[in-house]
């Protein structure tokens, strides 16, 4: 397997669940096409114990996940995720200067017809779709924010700030760059001779940051953070250093 299994994090667990940090650039669940790439339910199952699924992330996208261990406790967490009672805030890194600092979405999406694997905002024949806002750190030319889902449509997030005028800082798909380099926030960035610049990010700057959710046997209400990765909190550093108002 990759080396990316000495990356997982394991927030929380006892017999009824495990809180999963999730590194970026890995999988939730088994690849279709290639089910020997490493992903997290296939390393948590090492060792023959039960996984289930509860939910998932972008393959890109790192943070908090939850899976339970029994079909009780995954029968009593889904139905919480089905209810909206789980509470799940992410953490962005997005495109411009926002004009109100929160606020809601709420669009319909639907899969693209002309681009497949992508999604849109379809008014016509997309399901409902709510995200909140919140910015938490504005600068000059991006902005970080705190979002929180009330539906879990496919890159509900990515489509939602993009329609709303602020794509995530990098987004293949959705955004307007791949990778964020250094040299876009600092002035007089030299490169050396025959090297070439190496990005900060190249991947979705999308954090799922913290989930909230009942307990399955006791019903305490419980609280989980993830903390950032490595290379968003890179990210951050030099926009707090190079690019504030």
């Amino acid at each position: 397997m990759s080396k990316k299994k000495e990356r997982v994090g394991i927030i929380f667990e006892d017999d009824a669940m495990v809180i999963v940090y999730k590194p970026s650039n890995t999988l939730s669940i088994p690849d279709r096409y290639n089910p020997d790439d490493f992903n997290l339910k296939s390393y948590l199952k090492r060792g023959g114990r039960d996984i289930f699924v509860v939910h998932r992330l972008d393959r890109e996208t790192s943070g908090i996940m939850c899976f339970a261990k029994t079909k009780e406790a995954h029968r009593h967490i889904s139905q919480q995720f089905n209810k909206r009672t789980v509470v799940k805030k992410y953490h962005a890194i997005v495109e411009g200067q926002l004009v109100q600092t929160s606020g809601s979405i709420e669009l319909p999406i639907g899969e693209n017809p002309h681009r497949r694997g992508t999604m849109m905002v379809d008014h016509r024949n997309g399901k409902k779709a709510h995200t909140d806002y919140q910015l938490l750190e504005q600068f000059q030319h991006f902005a970080l924010l705190e979002l929180t889902i009330h539906t879990g449509r496919t890159h509900q997030i990515r489509v939602h700030v993009k329609e709303m005028g602020y794509p995530l800082a990098v987004d293949a798909i959705y955004g307007r760059r791949k990778e964020f380099l250094l040299s876009e926030v600092k002035k007089h960035y030299n490169v050396k001779k025959m090297e070439v610049e190496r990005p900060i990010v190249a991947r979705s700057t999308l954090h799922a940051f913290s989930l909230e959710l009942a307990h399955p046997e006791s019903e305490e209400r419980m609280h989980f953070e993830a903390p950032y990765s490595k290379d968003m909190a890179v990210m951050l550093k030099q926009l707090k250093k190079y690019d504030q108002l």
